[in-house]
This record gives structure tokens, C-alpha cells and sequence, in this order.
């Protein structure tokens, strides 16, 4: 009798629920109407009118639908949320028709529901997903817990996290790009588009130079990296991953359509009354693709020479190099360690009307205005060796090339420096002297190297002490001698400093300041360098030079209060 009632529904026009319920006698026909008049004028179902009202308990609905239907229970709190697949169907369906998936097998996709006679998800699924609905019975008070932890209101939560409204905006360059043209109403999602401009203005007022957009299988995080360290910033939906990547390359002018190599791009967003360049690069890992934006700032190379923080003797020695009609000057130091800058600052200087300036990188970070600068394509056989032969053919004064990898740039870069040209470059070595004989060690013949390079500056950034909080510090006189400090240097009245931390700071920490090598190639070295010294010989005779170590020249920055011993120990350890 039962069967036949839910096949032929009474005039009442009672829901699936709800005739199965008043045929189960757990509901009277009167109280099944009365609730279901109430759903329809509250515009909510029929089952979470139900539990509301207290009429059927969470429990009892289930099992009394299970032996009603002949469909299995599934108890969620048994399951690990974290490992139920997220990608099938689409997050505003579950949330809509208030569902869950549990698992695939083969065409048949099993979804956990309170209400599994509602044939309208039933289909929005099957047409969705191309695969068969195999409906499983689960508690509501649970299922409603479960689509909340599962982020089924992500994008309410990215409302939360990019709260407020900004004046950033693509610029008109980028806006005008063919493949934005194309953007899919995924890309252009507001809460994403608002969650993006939100991250990049907290980047740029942390003063940021990079932001990670970082994908794992449970969760994704954002990163930004303040004064060289990493900061985890914020957890938002992993739902957005695949949105905010393809919001990202498209207003990068990159190819959204492509996951699986990396990719490289470029965007210029108003910020207010200015522009601002960032550099973005895209990378495919196990659980999407993991995006990083470096900021790039033109002011950092307008700061001039002594906001880098070189000394005065090692601003002397670099300006001096730089003033010679011609030679080679190279800057070392590992990735991030400021060379750019430090190339920058002194471009900027030299880039006068009268001077033909030429830049061939990988790729250019800053644009300055007067130089011509030049970005390397590898895939049309635009390399820094072939930049190189061209400028020689462009009547150039000054030359700066991005990074010396190879014998055939080493040898055109030095043909030019001893052809009447300045050139400027940078190496990954740890200090000056071991330059000399990296160069060696690519092929380069000694007095190649001893005619053309004038001056060698190897680099590190160390964060700088807080103005507002520093405190002096009580280090035994043990340590700092250990550290690298002469025991006539502790003579006298200072003291050093140590990072407390303040509302004004990063722990204690606020900017980075620069630490130097400054070594000139004088006519000692250059016997040296001729006679295949060491690395060692080489760096013993600049000590009798007067030329400091990265060390001697952070302990520096400690005598004048800039910057923490422990923070020069760990930028110098060597």
C-alpha cells in the first residue's frame, strides 16, 4: 500500500519527504501540508523546515527514509571530510540543492543527501557531471556542518577576507589585450577579482617584494615575503585556486588555457594615482599551479647611492670604477641579494643625454626611462651572447648585462670592456675573490681578466633594526669575538643593538639595508690573477688592501646600530 501511495501522490501534493513520512507515521497529512506550505513561503526545503520545526529528529529522518526508499546511510562524522572529492560538482550546486559528494566509480558518482527524492538535483547532476547519481543517506544537522567546513560559501568568505573598496585597476594597456576580451565569468568572479586587488594593495603597504599563491591538497595559502622573510598572510578557499590563477594570467597576458608548463608574465595595475609593475611567474605542481608576483618598484632605483647602504670608502671605491671610460665592473651575490639595484642605482647615475646606455636581461625588472634595455628570448635565439654582438654594432658607451652564464658572454662582454666600453654584469658567487675564479673555471684566460675587470662588489641584504623599538643588547665579549670583532673594536662607549618588535615593525625589524664587499682589481691583484692564484691569495692581498669581508663589513652596520649581530651572522655565514 505504501509503495503504491508514493508512486500515485495523494491531491495533496505532498513532497517525496514528506509522503513518506505520513505513510511511515511519523507525520499526520495535516502537519506534513502545514510544513510544507511553510517551506514554500520561507523559500527553503521541505527537510530543513522539518528538522527546524523539530517535528522529525536528524536521525530518526534518516533511517526512516533509508527503510522507506531501501537507500544506505552514511554517518559523516565517520568520514574524513578533508579527502572527499571537491572538483565534480560545481560548489553552488551542492550548496543550492544541499549535497555532498562522497565518492566516483566508474559513471557512477555516490552523493550523500537528507532528501533523496528530489529529482531536479537529481538531473542538474547527471547533466552537469555526465555521470549516474547514486544517492546516499546522511543526517542534515550534519550534512549543513559539513558544506559549511567544506566551503560552501567560499565566495562569501573572500567578501570577508577583501572587505572594502579599492581604487586598483588594470590599466588601459592591459585591459585592451585580446585574451582579456575572452574572459570566462569564472575570471571575471567578483569576489576573486576583489580578493586579488585586496592581496596585492596589503603587499605593496607592507612594502612586499614578492606574494606566493601557493595550492595543496587540503588548503591554499598566500605568502608574501617582507624584509627577505616568507609571512603566511592568509588561508582562503581552495575552491578559488583555479579562478584566481586564470585571473592572474589573464591580466598577465598569459595563456589560461595552459596547465601544465610554466609560464611567465607581466602586469601594470593603477594604484591609486601611479602604476605599478609586477612580474609574475606561474608553476604546474601536484594540486594546481603555484603563482608568484615579484612587485617591481621603479623608485627603488632612483634611491641614490647612499640609501643602499654603502660605506663611505666603498662608495668612493664604486664611484670611482663607475667614472672610467672603460672596463668592467661585476656585481656577485646570491638571488635576491639586491645586485638589480645596485646595477640600477648606478645606470641611473651614469645615464646622461651625451651617454648611449644598453641593457640586455632576463628580464628587465625596472624600466628607466633614457636606457635602452633589451629582454632575452631564448626561443627566437635572442640570448645574451647575441644581444651582446648587436649592441657592439649600436655604438654603445654603457654596457649591463643581466648575468654572465657562460664562456661565449664572458668573452664578448670582456672583448668590449677592453674595446673602449663600460660594462657592467652580475655573477652568482659568494664573495669578490671567488668571482675571479669563476671566471677562470668558465674559460676565461687570465689576463683577459686582468685587463678588463676594475672593480668586483659582492652583496647581501640584512634586515634593518626598528628605529622605534631597537634596545641595546648584553652579548659576552666571547661571542663577539667569535663573531669576527677585534678586541680593540669593544674598546669604547658602544653598544649593540637587539630586535624587540612594535606595532611601527616586522619583529623588531623594518627595511633592509645592504652589506658589502668593494674590492678594486689593483696591479697585486692583477699579478696574482696572472700568476693563477687562489681564491685565498687573491683574498688574503685585498686584506692588506683594506678591502673588508662581507662580515668585517656587517659588523660595520652593528658598531653603528643599523642591523643585530645574530641577523649579519646568519646573512654571512660563509
Amino acid at each position: 500500500m505504501a509503495a503504491e501511495t508514493l508512486v500515485d501522490p495523494p491531491p495533496s501534493s505532498l513532497s517525496g519527504v514528506a509522503r513518506v513520512l505520513v505513510n511511515a507515521g511519523k507525520l499526520t497529512a495535516k502537519a506534513a501540508e502545514d510544513l510544507t506550505k511553510s517551506a514554500r513561503e520561507r523559500k527553503a526545503s521541505f527537510v530543513a523546515t522539518l528538522v527546524g520545526a523539530g517535528s522529525v529528529k536528524p536521525d530518526e529522518l534518516a533511517h526512516t527514509l533509508s527503510t522507506a526508499l531501501a537507500l544506505p546511510v552514511m554517518d559523516l562524522n565517520s568520514v574524513d571530510v578533508q579527502k572527499l572529492p571537491r572538483n565534480i560538482v560545481d560548489q553552488k550546486i551542492a550548496s543550492q540543492y544541499q549535497l555532498v559528494v562522497l565518492g566516483k566509480r566508474g559513471n557512477r558518482l555516490f552523493i550523500g543527501a537528507a532528501d533523496p527524492t528530489d529529482q531536479e538535483a537529481a538531473e542538474r547532476i547527471k547533466f552537469a557531471t555526465q555521470l549516474m547519481p547514486e544517492w546516499v543517506i546522511v543526517e542534515y544537522d550534519k550534512l549543513v556542518k559539513q558544506l559549511d567546513a567544506q566551503g560552501a560559501s567560499a565566495n562569501d568568505q573572500l567578501e570577508s577576507l577583501a572587505g572594502g573598496d579599492f581604487d586598483f585597476d588594470v590599466t588601459d594597456e592591459e585591459a585592451a589585450t585580446p585574451e582579456s576580451a575572452e574572459v570566462t565569468t569564472d575570471v571575471e568572479d567578483a569576489p576573486v577579482v576583489r580578493f586579488l586587488q585586496k592581496m596585492l594593495i596589503d603587499a605593496i603597504n607592507m612594502r612586499a617584494s614578492d606574494l606566493h599563491f601557493e595550492p595543496y591538497e587540503y588548503t591554499y595559502r598566500v605568502r608574501f615575503r617582507v624584509d627577505g622573510e616568507l609571512r603566511e598572510i592568509t588561508q582562503p578557499p581552495v575552491a578559488i585556486k583555479d579562478k584566481l590563477a586564470s585571473r592572474i594570467k589573464v591580466i598577465s597576458r598569459m595563456d589560461i588555457a595552459e596547465k601544465r608548463v610554466p609560464q611567465d608574465g607581466r602586469m601594470k595595475l593603477k594604484f591609486g594615482s601611479k602604476a605599478i609593475d609586477f612580474r609574475v611567474s606561474t608553476l604546474p605542481t601536484l594540486f594546481g599551479e603555484k603563482v608568484v608576483i615579484r612587485i617591481l618598484d621603479p623608485s627603488s632605483a632612483k634611491l641614490g647611492i647612499e640609501a643602499l647602504g654603502y660605506e663611505r670608502i666603498e662608495k668612493d671605491r664604486l664611484m670611482q670604477a663607475i667614472g672610467r671610460p672603460y672596463g668592467m665592473i661585476l656585481v656577485t651575490g646570491p638571488t635576491g641579494s639586491g645586485k638589480t639595484v645596485s646595477l640600477y642605482t648606478c645606470l641611473n647615475i651614469l645615464n646622461q643625454p651625451g651617454v648611449n646606455i644598453a641593457t640586455v636581461e632576463d628580464p628587465a625588472e625596472i624600466n628607466l626611462p633614457g636606457i635602452n634595455q633589451v629582454n632575452v628570448n631564448d626561443r627566437a635565439g635572442l640570448t645574451f651572447a647575441a644581444a651582446l654582438k648587436s649592441f657592439l654594432r649600436q655604438d654603445p658607451d654603457i654596457i649591463m648585462v643581466g648575468e654572465i652564464r657562460d664562456l661565449e658572454t664572458a668573452d664578448i662582454a670582456i672583448k668590449a670592456a677592453q674595446t673602449g666600453h663600460m660594462v657592467m654584469s652580475t655573477l652568482h658567487t659568494n664573495d669578490a675573490p671567488t668571482t675571479l675564479t669563476r671566471l677562470l673555471n668558465m674559460g676565461v684566460a687570465p689576463f683577459n681578466i686582468a685587463s678588463s675587470v676594475l672593480l668586483i662588489t659582492a652583496q647581501r641584504l640584512a634586515r634593518k633594526l626598528c628605529d622605534n623599538c631597537k634596545k641595546p643588547a648584553d652579548y659576552p665579549r666571547e661571542s663577539m669575538l667569535k663573531a669576527g670583532f677585534k678586541p680593540e673594536d669593544l674598546d669604547g662607549n658602544w653598544r649593540p643593538y637587539r630586535a624587540v618588535g612594535c606595532s611601527m615593525c616586522n619583529n623588531g625589524y623594518k627595511g633592509r639595508v645592504g652589506i658589502y664587499q668593494v674590492m678594486p682589481i689593483t696591479e697585486a691583484i692583477q699579478r696574482i690573477i696572472l700568476s693563477e692564484g687562489t681564491a685565498l691569495d687573491i683574498a688574503k692581498q685585498a686584506q692588506t688592501e683594506g678591502v673588508r669581508d662581507l662580515r668585517q663589513s656587517g659588523l660595520v652596520k652593528v658598531r653603528g646600530g643599523v642591523t643585530t649581530l645574530e641577523e649579519v651572522i646568519t646573512v654571512t655565514n660563509e
